[in-house]
């Protein structure tokens, strides 16, 4: 029998491209954001350093210098296996991710919700500096994700100037711990058609290329979402160099400050991923819901309630809340084993 050893290098980054699988699932969900994995993972502050090294001084290296120098300076094999790991979770593990927010919403929900939770809990444990300064950035912060948390949602608006705004606005969530761009983007009134029609888009233009068929080239409605998905990405890396370049001096200038305002920013967003929620649809005037171009009903405001304890589902849902606690512990551990 042949055994097959792998080498550290290699392990590492196939653990990177897991943490971006990781992320990319977190960013689907709504209430939750890619940055808050990063930060429980333990790669926050690399991930926000490298994304801001991605300025004019590393393309003068690449220009001068060459690839590896343009590389080393951004930390981009780092960077690559993230951001491969995201693509393909979008492809992938976000499927399975519609499949279970449309069948099992509240039981996903309740995972994530104990992930947050768990995570909050070992955080504030490990932050012991309390003064004026961060207990002020803490109360910041909680105000702050229960406003965003109380935002009515918009209709949704195909506008390219807006759609650049969303790509800036939705791109917070992997950088900015408990700020979910998902959610941003349901209030924003453009989740389905940037985070599902749009996707969708590009997966069967691929598919279409690769069959060497060219007819949507004359289909409108194809060509509008590709565009929309171009301009969703350009405001998205806009976004991500804006907020890098901001988190990377506030966790160089005022780390313990920031790390409070990120813990009372999480607290204050738990309010979105409550599992226990009502749904209401935008109806017609004979009652009949509306529908997008997905062919899914237009969320219009949420209802959160206390579940009725006297139900065995309120109880399933509490379990997959304290395994969601248990899984987040059970990574904290994993991470102090593998810094020692």
């Amino acid at each position: 029998m042949i055994f097959f050893k792998i080498s550290n290098h290699t392990q590492n980054m196939l653990v990177l491209f897991l943490k971006g699988i990781a992320m990319g699932a977190a960013n689907k969900i709504p209430g939750v954001s890619g940055g808050f994995i990063a930060f429980i993972l333990g790669f926050y502050e690399k991930l926000i350093h490298s994304l801001k090294n991605i300025n004019y001084n590393a393309f003068s290296r690449l220009f001068k210098k060459g690839i590896k120098s343009f590389s080393d300076y951004i930390n981009g094999s780092f960077l690559i296996f993230i951001f491969l790991g995201v693509i393909f979770s979008y492809f992938s593990v976000s499927l399975l991710l519609d499949y279970l927010l449309d069948n099992y919403e509240t039981e996903l929900f309740g995972v994530f919700f104990g992930l947050i939770l768990g995570s909050l809990l070992i955080i504030a444990n490990d932050e012991k500096e309390f003064n004026y300064k961060t207990i002020t950035a803490l109360f910041v912060g909680l105000s702050l994700g229960l406003a965003i948390s109380f935002l009515k949602i918009l209709p949704e608006n195909d506008n390219l100037l807006f759609v650049f705004f969303c790509g800036i606005i939705s791109v917070s969530g992997m950088t900015i711990p408990g700020l979910s761009g998902s959610f941003l983007l349901i209030i924003l009134g453009n989740y389905s058609l940037l985070l599902v029609d749009s996707v969708n888009s590009i997966y069967y233009t691929v598919k279409d290329i690769i069959q060497l068929n060219f007819d949507f080239l004359n289909d409108t409605e194809r060509i509008h979402l590709l565009k929309i998905i171009l301009v969703f990405t350009l405001g998205s890396v806009t976004g991500l160099v804006l907020f890098s370049n901001l988190l990377s001096y506030l966790l160089n200038k005022h780390k313990q400050i920031t790390n409070f305002l990120i813990i009372g920013f999480i607290t204050g967003s738990l309010r979105t991923i409550w599992p226990w929620k009502t749904k209401f649809f935008e109806t017609l005037e004979n009652g009949e819901k509306i529908y997008n171009s997905a062919g899914n009903p237009i969320i219009k405001d949420y209802e959160f309630f206390i579940p009725n304890f006297n139900l065995i589902g309120t109880w399933l849902v509490l379990l997959f809340i304290f395994l969601g606690i248990l899984l987040v512990v059970f990574l904290g551990k994993y991470g102090e084993k593998k810094n020692e």
